[in-house]
C-alpha cells in the first residue's frame, strides 16, 4: 500500500463568528478559495493535477449549499476539471475529509487531492441548516423518549461523570488562552496562517493574520464571574447529576474560518520535487452514546493506537478539540495524558471551532507543532455530533 503524505497545510487566522467579526464581511466560498489558492502559491502545483477537492461543512444551507468545495476551487482558479465534494460529519468534517483523501491515495484511486474545510458562522449561524424541522422523526422519538440533548447539555454530563469542577474547567481554559498568546508571540503560527485582506470598521483594508478569538488577558478569577451557559430547570430536573458549570468562558467560541492540506503520494512528491512533511499513519472513526454526545474521542482512541500499534506516551502531541473543556479533560484522565502534550499551542477554546474547518485547522496546527519541536508522532481526535469521533495518527517525516 502507497504512503499518503502531507506537502503542505495552511489555514486563515480566526474571526469571530458573529456580525462584525474580523471574517464576517468575506462570503464562506472567499475564505475557502483563499487557503485553495494559498496551497497552489506556495507549494507551485499545477491545480489541474488535482485529482479531487474533499471539503467539510457543517452547515450546508444558504451561502454554504450547494457544494461549496467545488464553488470555491472554481472561484480560487483551479481548471474546470478538477472535481470536488463536500462532506458532514459534524465538527470533524474536514478530519474525515483528510481520511478520505489519504485513504484515496493509498488505495490508488488518486495521486493528488486537497482535503480543506470551511464555517462561517457569523453569516450561517449553527442550528441554520434544519431550517426548523425535526431532523430527527419518529424512531429516534421511540429509541430516545427523553429525547436527546443538544452538546452544552453534554458537556455537562461530562464534567458530573468525570467529577471536573469548575475551577479545574476554567484553569483548563484559562491556560488554552496562554499558551495561544504565546504561540502568537512566538511566530508558532507564522508557517501555517495565510494572510487574507479584510476591510475593518473604518473602511481601511489590511491583511487578517492573527487569530482574533484569542484573549491573553484570560485568567481564572475573570472566568470564574461567568454564568452558566445551558441551566434551565427542564434540563436541572432530568439531570439532577449536573452542576451548570459550562460558561462561554470555558466553551469554544462561535468562529469563522477555513482551512487545507495538500496530501499526495510519496512517488508524486518526488515526481514534482516537493518535500512530504508528515505522513498518515493510522486513522480510526468511532460512535459513542449520543446523549454524552462528545465522549466518542475516547473509544476512537483506543481504536487508532492499537491500530497504530502505539502506546499514549509514544506519541509527541495530542490535538484534541476544545468544544469544551470537559472533553480533553475527560479524554486525558482516561489514556493518563500528559498534559504538557495536550493542545500545546492552545485549543479552540482560544483558536476558536469554525465547525467544518476544524479537523484541518487541527491537522495544520499538529504537523507545525512536530516540525518544530522535532516529534515524530502526533495524534488527532475531534468530538462530532450524535456521538462520533475521528481519530488519526501522523508521522512527521
Amino acid at each position: 500500500m502507497r504512503n499518503a503524505v502531507i506537502v503542505d497545510a495552511v489555514r486563515l487566522a480566526s474571526g469571530k463568528g458573529k456580525p462584525g467579526g474580523a471574517l464576517s464581511g468575506i462570503h464562506p466560498v472567499e475564505l475557502l478559495a483563499q487557503v485553495l489558492r494559498a496551497l497552489v502559491e506556495r507549494t507551485g502545483i499545477d491545480p489541474a493535477q488535482v485529482d479531487d477537492v474533499i471539503g467539510g461543512c457543517v452547515q450546508q444551507v444558504g451561502e454554504q449549499a450547494l457544494n461549496i468545495s467545488r464553488t470555491a476551487l472554481l472561484s480560487a482558479g483551479f481548471p474546470d476539471s478538477v472535481p470536488a465534494t463536500t462532506i458532514d460529519r459534524q465538527c470533524g468534517s474536514s478530519q474525515q475529509a483528510a481520511h478520505f483523501a489519504a485513504q484515496g491515495v493509498m488505495a490508488g484511486a488518486y495521486d493528488i487531492v486537497i482535503a480543506c474545510g470551511v464555517e462561517s458562522m457569523s453569516r450561517i449561524p449553527m442550528g441554520t441548516s434544519p431550517i426548523g424541522q425535526n431532523a430527527s422523526g419518529p424512531g429516534i422519538a421511540a429509541r430516545y423518549p427523553e429525547g436527546l440533548v443538544h452538546q452544552g447539555i453534554s458537556a455537562e454530563l461530562i464534567a458530573a461523570k468525570w467529577k471536573l469542577d469548575r475551577e479545574t474547567l476554567d484553569r483548563f481554559s484559562a491556560e488554552s488562552h496562554r499558551r495561544a498568546a504565546a504561540a502568537i508571540e512566538n511566530g508558532y503560527f507564522d508557517r501555517e496562517v495565510v494572510p487574507i485582506d479584510i476591510t475593518d470598521s473604518s473602511g481601511a483594508t489590511r491583511a487578517h493574520i492573527v487569530d482574533e478569538t484569542v484573549r491573553a488577558a484570560t485568567g481564572v478569577d475573570g472566568l470564574a464571574g461567568l454564568r452558566s451557559s445551558f441551566r434551565t430547570d427542564e434540563f436541572a430536573a432530568r439531570f439532577p447529576e449536573a452542576a451548570w458549570q459550562i460558561t462561554p468562558g470555558n466553551s469554544s467560541p462561535l468562529t469563522d474560518g477555513a482551512s487545507a492540506v495538500l496530501i499526495m503520494s510519496e512517488e508524486a512528491a518526488a515526481r514534482l520535487g516537493l518535500t512530504p512533511r508528515a505522513r498518515f499513519h493510522s486513522f480510526a472513526v468511532a460512535g459513542d452514546d449520543p446523549v454524552f454526545m462528545l465522549t466518542a474521542p475516547i473509544p476512537a482512541t483506543r481504536k487508532v493506537l492499537a491500530k497504530a500499534g502505539l502506546g499514549i506516551d509514544d506519541i509527541d502531541a495530542y490535538e484534541v478539540n476544545e468544544a469544551f473543556a470537559p472533553v480533553p479533560l475527560a479524554w486525558a484522565h482516561e489514556f493518563g495524558a500528559d498534559p504538557a502534550k495536550l493542545n500545546p499551542a492552545g485549543g479552540a477554546i482560544a483558536l476558536g471551532h469554525a465547525l467544518g474547518s476544524s479537523g484541518t485547522r487541527l491537522l495544520t496546527t499538529l504537523v507545525n507543532h512536530l516540525e518544530r519541536t522535532g516529534g515524530r508522532y502526533g495524534l488527532q481526535t475531534m468530538c462530532e455530533g450524535a456521538g462520533m469521533a475521528n481519530a488519526t495518527v501522523i508521522e512527521r517525516l
